[in-house]
């Protein structure tokens, strides 16, 4: 069987910066990856766009999707669903929330990705992680629309935030995206809408890389690694070998 994973943003530019390597490099190893962004960043998220004379909300909607979906290709996404939900504040109405019931069922993912669970710096991106918890559970329910298949026990990793000492996110998984850095780097530059972002992003991977190589063994022996992203999972992790 297919192996799938699923993403669920905030933004249409939350899943490159976050976990865009973990979704190259697991798509080079067979994975389906969905990606699911709850808005643009439309409101928020795409301050050198509205500097632009003549900008309207739509066409903000428009510049940020269409990097959305380049970016998608540069990582080789399997699908990207835009759910255009509207941004600072992201708010989800009961059938906003079933519709991501409906596809985290579809996809039936082997692990999933969102947010750190606290961001006061950015309410859309905790209350995103919420919406994914409460989506999971019910996508567990066997009486949530009987007869369809239930969701199993994804692991849901959360990605790095933006200024992590103020988010009380903790790190415990540190995967290594040397492999598809290029990839990476090229969907960062679909970005047009956070310039500022490429370069940092790019430090972060860095000093990733340096931890997994700490974690991985240090100078006694470690495994060499360029470019990391790093996650904290919500759930214990059932492991066959340390």
């Amino acid at each position: 069987m297919t192996k799938t994973a699923l993403v669920i943003s905030a933004h249409a530019a939350d899943f490159v910066w976050r976990c865009g390597g973990a979704i190259a490099l697991h798509a080079g190893m067979g994975y389906e990856v969905t990606v699911l962004c709850l808005s643009f960043g439309e409101r928020g998220e795409s301050a050198k766009l509205w500097k632009e004379e003549g900008m309207t909300l739509e066409k903000v909607k428009a510049a940020r999707r269409g990097e959305a979906e380049a970016a998608a290709e540069a990582l080789g996404v399997h699908e990207l669903i835009c759910m255009d939900l509207g941004d600072y504040p992201l708010e989800l109405d009961r059938s906003d929330r079933d519709r991501v019931v409906d596809v985290i069922r579809k996809v039936q993912p082997s692990f999933m990705m969102s947010h750190s669970q606290y961001d006061p710096y950015n309410t859309d991106h905790m209350y995103t992680t919420q919406v994914a918890l409460e989506c999971r559970m019910i996508a567990q329910a066997w009486g949530h629309n009987p007869g369809e298949k239930v969701l199993g026990a994804p692991q849901l990793y959360l990605f790095e935030p933006h200024q992590t000492e103020q988010m009380g996110w903790k790190p415990d998984t540190f995967l290594d995206i040397t492999p598809v850095w290029e990839k990476k780097r090229a969907a960062m530059e679909c970005m047009n809408g956070q310039v500022h972002l490429w370069d940092y992003y790019t430090r972060v991977a860095q000093q990733r890389a340096n931890h997994f190589k700490r974690n991985s063994g240090g100078q006694a022996g470690g495994r060499d690694c360029k470019y990391a992203e790093g996650f904290q999972s919500v759930f214990p992790r059932t492991v066959d070998e340390l």
